[in-house]
């Protein structure tokens, strides 16, 4: 189709029409040119198509399809191309319905546990959570559907998410809260990004030229059309300008009209509307012309594909004596109501009417299993019966599996939890079943991280997240033996909420929401400062043993414009056979800025064998060693050592390797009166000049001028810190000699020559 012959024959109120949806999930038609309308629906763990009563909170019911699970969950494989096949069976389904347009995948970082919406994000690390969304993307978009990569940028929390303003530092923005749109812009060319409902640093995500064209398209390249998120629009004439091309839902006929009237004033140009137009337009006739008639799906295959996504993610935290996996000849009592009717997605846009879902009850039939509920239906109420019930079911089995979670009135799009808890009743039902039976294990269904004060309870506990529709079945997958557990977190689990760095300051006051932690967010934060955590990220254990070895780097000196080739060995030394993520970190061994011990910059998943030993590559270019340097608005490496860490979590790093990068873009240090006499013996010109001009007042043997007054080393820290200005009033008091102001000046002049 000619989009450009169509765009010729449009008037200005048809282009201006474009511009907005024509009802909640349909673009605009425009029947004299014969346009259609194409639909656009809810994703991103499953699809979430509404034929009547639409709304983007998931209350009104849509079409069956599958639930896959949440990107919480299915971050937590460190799997690509599993991610990318569940992406393909979600382009089918979008073919089969005839859905333009999928509404994922989320990428904003966890920034705080608390957030209702962290269940679909991927994670708190901006590398993980941007490999996630591209792999994801490349999925859905291979069978010719569209993705809307969402909420661009700065979408942290629910509480006021219309109307906040996420105040972030230009570094912390660029290193944390845009790498993940990034790489996924870069990598996958999603067809469209959605723009968040918040402000950035004071102005609309909606009407941000800066965020929507001059990053968004100009610097990454982005070729596609930004869609608001449902509601998100300020003042449309300023989104039009900014960079957004369509506004969700419609109908859209005040915003025509004002579209209308800010080009006849003159404050709008008709060239943005055009090309706003423009590129709905491309959007519609890129799904249209590619669209398959007849497509089907086998709704039993996908729902296994699920099974088998939920398997791979979930998370193995605790495993005492090798309780897991549990033997099938054993009686096995499965505790509470989340083991026969399993929490398994979030609330919200993202609700699934799931074809079918299978708990571990059903799952487990044929096996040696009681079932107690254990607590009532609602997840929350005590019930002492029940209680009483599933302590004897769990003294009468060989073992124990209890089974608990957020209720989904405690985790949802639209509100933030204010607390890291479980429901009370659980967590003394888990402490009541370890009482009377020492072979407890515990299921936990939650979107994000908790606080487990009954841990120590729990001989083992598998991390289940939300798994989607066939969470049970792949439950009992793991629990027997018959999956081997391979999940890593995607997250740091704080002891306490109280430990998150954005603790202080994450709800902000009012309106106004400062991201005061900068760029030690999650792991960067808890790792620097030695805090004690939970579970730390990367996380996860195995019913197998591997050892890592033999970790090898290409060169040990480079320039940033040079790759660095790494290798390293991992072997299964354990019995069955197993995955690993191996894991690669980067820190910068000396910076003069305040940067994370290290950073992940590397994944991959292995499948071993038992004594199978593979190695495993990485490539790092320049941005696996750089930071977001402010004052030449690009990404920096600083001349140096830098350490090369490899290992199955941010805390369990056994292999390590140094290479020194040299920079190919040296910052040149500006100096002034006010500079100190410590910053100009950083450089080595001023370090010779320096020491001659001091030697020449007298000032040479400073470790003497102090006297008995103060010892050497208190002298030289105190002149290290002087200004230059000082030099000139107050050298004397060292040497009885001063120096000239003209001279103090032709150093500074020099150096900055």
């Amino acid at each position: 189709m000619n989009v450009q012959k169509i765009i010729s024959e449009m008037t200005l109120e048809e282009k201006a029409q474009l511009c907005s949806g024509s009802n909640f999930w349909f673009t605009q038609n425009i029947d004299r040119l014969g346009v259609p309308a194409v639909m656009m629906t809810d994703g991103p763990c499953g699809l979430r198509k509404q034929t009547m009563n639409a709304d983007h909170l998931g209350m009104n019911e849509s079409v069956k399809a599958i639930s896959y699970p949440t990107g919480s969950c299915v971050a937590c494989s460190f799997d690509r191309e599993l991610i990318r096949r569940s992406g393909e069976a979600l382009g089918e389904e979008c073919q089969a319905e005839d859905v333009a347009v999928l509404l994922g995948p989320a990428v904003n970082i966890k920034r705080s546990p608390l957030c209702g919406r962290n269940f679909e994000y991927f994670s708190e690390d901006p590398f993980l959570a941007g490999e996630m969304a591209a792999a994801y993307i490349q999925g859905v978009q291979s069978k010719s559907i569209g993705t809307s990569l969402k909420h661009f940028a700065g979408n942290s929390q629910e509480l006021r998410r219309m109307t906040s303003d996420s105040v972030i530092d230009e570094r912390t923005l660029r290193e944390i809260y845009l790498p993940a749109f990034e790489t996924a812009v870069k990598e996958a060319k999603p067809w469209t990004v959605m723009c968040s409902y918040n402000k950035l640093n004071g102005e609309f995500a909606s009407e941000s030229h800066r965020l929507l064209t001059e990053i968004l398209r100009d610097e990454w390249g982005f070729e596609g059309a930004v869609v608001s998120d449902w509601g998100a629009v300020n003042e449309r004439p300023a989104g039009v300008a900014a960079g957004l091309d369509l506004e969700m839902p419609g109908p859209g006929e005040l915003s025509t009209k004002k579209i209308l009237k800010a080009v006849e004033s003159g404050a709008l140009s008709e060239e943005a509307v055009t090309l706003a137009a423009q590129r709905v337009l491309e959007l519609i006739y890129k799904y249209l012309g590619n669209r398959t008639e007849g497509v089907t799906f086998d709704y039993e295959g996908h729902h296994e594909m699920a099974r088998r996504m939920a398997a791979e993610s979930m998370v193995l935290l605790k495993n005492q004596d090798s309780v897991l996996p549990i033997s099938k000849e054993k009686t096995v009592a499965f505790i509470g109501q989340f083991a026969q009717r399993p929490r398994f997605q979030g609330g919200g846009s993202s609700h699934v009417n799931s074809y079918k879902v299978t708990g571990a009850v059903e799952a487990a039939k044929g096996l040696n299993i009681t079932y107690a509920p254990g607590f009532s239906e609602d997840g929350i109420t005590a019930d002492e019966t029940l209680a009483v019930e599933a302590e004897q079911a769990a003294k009468s089995a060989d073992c124990a599996v209890v089974f608990i979670g957020l209720p989904e009135a405690w985790e949802s799009e639209g509100f933030d939890r204010s607390h890291l808890r479980l429901p009370e009743c659980q967590e003394k039902l888990v402490e009541r079943v370890a009482a009377v039976q020492p072979n407890t294990v515990v299921v936990v269904h939650c979107g994000g991280a908790i606080e487990m004060p009954w841990l120590e309870s729990a001989k083992a506990v598998l991390y289940a997240y939300l798994g989607g529709e066939a969470v049970g079945g792949a439950t009992v997958d793991v629990l027997f033996g018959d999956v081997n557990p391979s999940g890593k977190l995607a997250e740091t689990f704080p002891v306490q909420l109280e430990d998150n760095p954005s603790y202080l300051y994450y709800f902000g006051e009012g309106d106004r929401v400062e991201y005061r932690e900068g760029v030690f967010v999650g792991y960067r934060y808890y790792d620097k400062k030695k805090q004690r955590v939970l579970f730390p990220f990367g996380h996860g254990l195995s019913y197998t043993r591997f050892e890592y070895s033999g970790l090898t780097l290409d060169r040990t000196e480079m320039q940033d414009t040079d790759s660095l080739q790494v290798s390293v060995k991992v072997k299964n030394i354990g019995n069955v056979a197993g995955k690993e993520i191996v894991q690669l970190y980067v820190g910068d061994d000396e910076s003069t800025v305040k940067r994370p011990l290290r950073e992940l910059k590397g994944f991959e998943k292995v499948e071993l064998a038992p004594g199978e030993e593979k190695a495993v590559t990485f490539s790092l270019g320049k941005r696996a060693f750089a930071y977001y340097n402010t004052q030449i608005s690009d990404w920096h490496v600083e001349s140096g050592e830098f350490t090369i860490y490899v290992g199955p979590s941010s805390r369990d790093l056994p292999c390590c390797a140094k290479v020194r990068v040299e920079s190919t873009q040296p910052i040149r240090k500006m100096f002034s009166l006010n500079s100190t006499i410590g910053d100009l013996m950083a450089d080595p010109r001023g370090q010779q000049i320096m020491g001659q001009m001091m030697q020449g007042a007298g000032m040479g043997d400073l470790s003497k001028a102090g006297g008995d007054i103060m010892g050497a080393e208190a002298m030289l820290a105190m002149v290290k810190d002087m200004p230059l200005r000082n030099i000139i009033s107050m050298g004397s008091l060292f040497s009885g000699q001063s120096i000239d102001p003209e001279s103090i000046q032709a150093l500074i002049d020099g150096m900055n020559a």
